[in-house]
């Protein structure tokens, strides 16, 4: 039955479909059955390869056959599984029967069909499965998304590096930055966060129903199985090889990469919030959208929508992914099915994080900065002032500096003829005082500048 988007339980396959699909035929039970394939494929070229009496080299018409279905898969092959599926009740043995079914008119894969899924348990084809789909949707979807969050905030740190902005910290007046700066704290963390993502190794195993190689060694005892199924393992399908397991790769590698992702996502919500915050003092303005609309009911509304819905869903992604990390390295003794369940919602957990990559970008591009609003902030911030004027009393030895200027600025309301008129009065060196006296919230950010810029 096919249900339009309107009737679908997951937003991601409903509302915001159209921008899950990059992900989809990656992190789908299509994708899923598409890996399957593949593996089933790979094993069982390199058995042929293996020197077995019993199965040849396959020639180079029949790898190329085989290695066509991988690359051709598609929907009605899927369905074709699917209805395997409906008699066997057992996912990976209808992909087995259905590559069997495709040997029909080649000779030479028939001879060998029963080295199809030779010595495998399920879970030999369904780690390395996993891992395939985690790496693509790492390397073609997810990663891209982070880069393209980062260039733009990189690009906006350099824009933004000189433009002041008021600090807040305690939510009270603080110190003066820049835009610029602000961001790149931000950019910071996310190569970062990237760069642990990227780095995690994807394990897959291909020993046996208890890690053991007992049915490979049953069949062939004097053969390199542990050898052979690295071979596939690292060589033909591009993952690191796990030597010891249990019926299932334990899963470490996985709680690793959600952890990461989940850390990734952290910084996000950390971000969203502070834009929100930016947009509500005023700093930033959204552009307009012709027959947008903010409130049903306030005409003058122009929402941060964008940025509400980025931090919702890194939550409900970090919701997921931590639950993932969690659950999935725990199995009772050699196996239980409570992996199985949870892995089928890989796709869920990494698409909400998607679609809060999505919605970030989508708000970004919309930001405009609002530099009178920035500029009156800090023009009625003088009090910040006091940090700079006291710390140079501290460096010439003037009694009581902190105290005089907590005294004079704390809870009062401070103009630049106030705190210029405080030290027009200190015992200063005429070169200190004068560029006291320079100094206006809006030139006293320190290194912010150039540290934007570099980033």
């Amino acid at each position: 039955m096919n249900l339009s988007t309107l009737h679908t339980l997951s937003p991601l396959d409903g509302r915001y479909a159209q921008r899950m699909a990059a992900l989809r035929p990656l992190m789908s039970e299509f994708g899923l059955m598409h890996r399957r394939v593949q593996v089933e494929v790979e094993w069982f070229i390199a058995l042929g390869d293996a020197g077995f009496a019993e199965f040849k080299p396959l020639s180079e018409a029949s790898r190329g056959f085989l290695r066509s279905l991988v690359l051709r898969f598609g929907e009605a092959d899927a369905r074709a599984i699917k209805d395997i599926e409906r008699t066997t009740n057992h996912d990976v043995k209808a992909v087995e029967y259905w590559l069997k079914q495709r040997f029909a008119g080649h000779a030479e894969l028939l001879a060998a069909g029963e080295f199809v899924h030779f010595a495998c348990t399920s879970e030999d084809i369904n780690n390395t499965s996993h891992a395939l789909m985690l790496q693509a949707a790492r390397e073609q979807v997810l990663l891209p998304a982070i880069d393209r969050v980062i260039d733009r905030l990189r690009g906006l740190a350099h824009h933004l590096a000189d433009l002041p902005m008021l600090s807040r910290t305690h939510g009270q007046t603080a110190s003066p930055t820049t835009v610029g700066k602000e961001i790149a704290n931000v950019v910071a963390r996310l190569v970062t966060a990237r760069e642990r993502i990227a780095g995690v190794r994807l394990l897959a195993k291909m020993n046996g129903a208890v890690g053991n190689y007992n049915a490979h060694l049953a069949a062939y005892p004097d053969y390199d199985w542990e050898a052979f199924g690295r071979q596939v393992v690292e060589e033909r399908l591009g993952l690191s090889f796990n030597p010891y397991t249990i019926q299932i790769e334990p899963h470490d590698c996985m709680a690793e990469l959600f952890d990461a992702i989940t850390r990734c996502d952290t910084i996000l919500i950390d971000w969203s919030r502070d834009l929100w915050g930016y947009i509500s003092l005023g700093y930033f303005k959204q552009r307009l959208k012709e027959g947008e609309v903010g409130s049903s009911t306030m005409p003058h509304k122009v929402n941060p929508i964008d940025f509400e819905n980025a931090e919702g869903n890194f939550g409900l992604a970090n919701a997921l992914l931590t639950h993932l990390s969690q659950k999935l390295p725990v199995s009772r003794w050699q196996r239980d099915l409570t992996d199985s369940t949870v892995l089928r919602n890989m796709g869920v957990a990494l698409g909400y994080s998607l679609l809060g990559l999505d919605s970030l970008a989508r708000g970004l591009d919309k930001l405009e900065v609002h530099r009178e609003a920035l500029a009156a902030d800090l023009d009625g911030a003088w009090e910040v002032m006091a940090e700079a004027v006291q710390t140079v009393m501290r460096r010439h030895g003037l009694p009581e500096p902190y105290e005089q200027l907590k005294a004079f600025t704390r809870g009062q309301p401070m103009t630049r003829e106030l705190m210029q008129g405080f030290v027009e009065k200190l015992a200063l060196p005429a070169d200190d005082k004068a560029r006291l006296l320079a100094m206006t919230p809006g030139s006293y950010t320190g290194l912010a500048s150039a540290l934007a810029k570099r980033i």
